[in-house]
């Protein structure tokens, strides 16, 4: 099929892989549950895919780091597994998670209150600069 000379641009015929794939969560509220699983489900496929992918708590969803909130979430009231439950899903799969440092007071998340799986502190260059890497995808939730 000849796709048209703008859509040609827009999806070359030789298109490669993403070998890396950034998410942020920054509208992702713990007081909606129900758009909370999406993003971890998401993460771990793709690292089962063996992709390489971080994931950036910022704002309200930084609070779903500290120890037991994510716990007492889940993504509807058919399912069995809690939010933490993906988290530790994704985690396992390899995916990375890193609180943005501003938020760190705001959710009272410190280093005591962390969940185990927290791999580290970084701020918005971190982000931007992995955001911005070649064969990197970014996806904000």
């Amino acid at each position: 099929m000849l796709l048209p000379h703008a859509c040609r641009r827009a999806y070359p015929e030789t298109r490669t892989m993403a070998k890396k794939i950034v998410f942020m969560l920054l509208n992702a509220d713990p007081a909606i549950p129900a758009s909370l699983g999406s993003p971890f489900f998401q993460a771990t496929v793709a690292a089962a895919m063996e992709i390489e992918v971080e994931m950036y708590f910022a704002s309200r969803a930084a609070s779903l780091l500290r120890q037991g909130v994510a716990a007492k979430l889940y993504p509807s009231a058919r399912h069995d597994k809690s939010i933490y439950d993906f988290m530790q899903d994704a985690h396992m799969a390899g995916v990375r998670f890193y609180a943005c440092g501003a938020s760190l007071a705001e959710n009272d998340l410190d280093e005591a209150n962390a969940i185990p799986e927290l791999d580290g502190v970084r701020g918005g260059a971190a982000f931007i600069s992995a955001a911005v890497e070649e064969d990197t995808v970014t996806l904000t939730y």
